[in-house]
């Protein structure tokens, strides 16, 4: 898709997204001189704002909250000269030399390097409970807050092979799992299915979906299941409500531009974020369809950006 209308600025690198990878990505390239531009998207700091605390990022022993470990990032990349804007992209056009970016449908930039870091939205149920008590309860973490419900009873929703993984995490940490299987079979494969049934404190309620997620001004208390077969409804006594039904990548804007597989995520170089594209580079979970986490998101913003720096150098020197 190209793009007609003129650049009104040009940068050396432009960042796209300002959860963790793109601020470790701003961080590494203003120290690198490339005087980076990050575009906080809709949602500035992404994912993590969204949650409480944060025990699991290097560097905070006593724990952090998820919005102000995103400020300290923030403030961090400002303080060697990233300039931090609030915008989202609305078109791109990669099909040049330097790369068009069109911003809040109104404005079109240009740079010679992009960093894509607009991360993946986790996908929930729908229930207006669930928004009510995210954060205080409700996740679609286990690894990021599983241990906030040390000792408790938790229920997961899910039956592929990420419900299952975490449903088996979960159950080294929780007196109970309550896993809510829709069908009445798994979507896992079969080692991550005998995983779960071999574990003793995950107790699998099959044909159940969740109806209501209940709870006070503390957080959750429970949930409303009910049978897809019998219609009977049944209250579980849990504290923290899990969902873990996949990730949808925040992709739909590279569509026939940057190589995806199959459900969105971008395919990057082996070893590298490098996209198909020459100057185009994706870090954090919009290419990481595996781990997920805050601190490998920050690892490929770093690896980002100083791929973009070596791809810069490399272009002068051939000029």
């Amino acid at each position: 898709m190209q793009i007609t209308q003129e650049s009104s600025e040009h940068f050396k690198c432009l960042i796209l997204g300002s959860g963790p990878a793109g601020y470790t990505a701003a961080i590494y390239a203003a120290r690198a001189d490339l005087n980076p531009v990050v575009y906080t998207g809709i949602v500035p700091g992404g994912q993590l704002t969204q949650t409480t605390d944060v025990d699991n990022f290097p560097g905070y022993p006593n724990g952090v909250q998820g919005t102000q470990m995103m400020e300290d990032l923030k403030q961090q990349a400002e303080r060697f000269g990233t300039d931090v804007r609030f915008g989202y992209a609305t078109k791109v056009d990669f099909s040049g030399p330097v790369h068009k970016v069109e911003i809040d449908k109104d404005k079109v930039v240009s740079a010679d390097s992009i960093i894509i870091a607009t991360g993946a939205t986790a996908k929930y149920l729908g229930l207006s409970s669930e928004e009510k008590y995210m954060g205080f309860g409700v996740s679609a973490c286990a690894v990021c807050d599983g241990f906030f419900y040390k000792g408790q009873d938790v229920a997961i929703v899910g039956g592929g092979d990420t419900a299952a993984e975490e449903a088996t995490y979960l159950a080294k940490l929780c007196k109970t799992v309550h896993m809510l299987v829709r069908r009445d079979e798994f979507r896992a494969s079969k080692a991550m299915v005998h995983r779960v049934l071999n574990t003793e404190n995950i107790k699998i309620h099959y044909f159940t979906e969740a109806q209501e997620i209940l709870g006070n001004e503390q957080g959750v208390n429970g949930v409303r299941v009910v049978n897809n077969q019998t219609k009977e409804e049944t209250n579980l006594d849990i504290t923290g409500f899990f969902v873990a039904i996949g990730h949808q990548p925040n992709t739909e804007l590279f569509e026939n531009i940057l190589d995806m597989d199959d459900t969105g995520y971008l395919i990057t170089k082996p070893n590298s974020t490098a996209t198909n594209v020459p100057g185009v580079f994706a870090s954090g979970d919009v290419q990481d369809n595996i781990y997920r986490q805050a601190i490998t998101a920050a690892g490929t913003g770093c690896m980002a950006a100083l791929e973009a720096e070596r791809y810069l150098a490399a272009r002068e020197d051939i000029s």
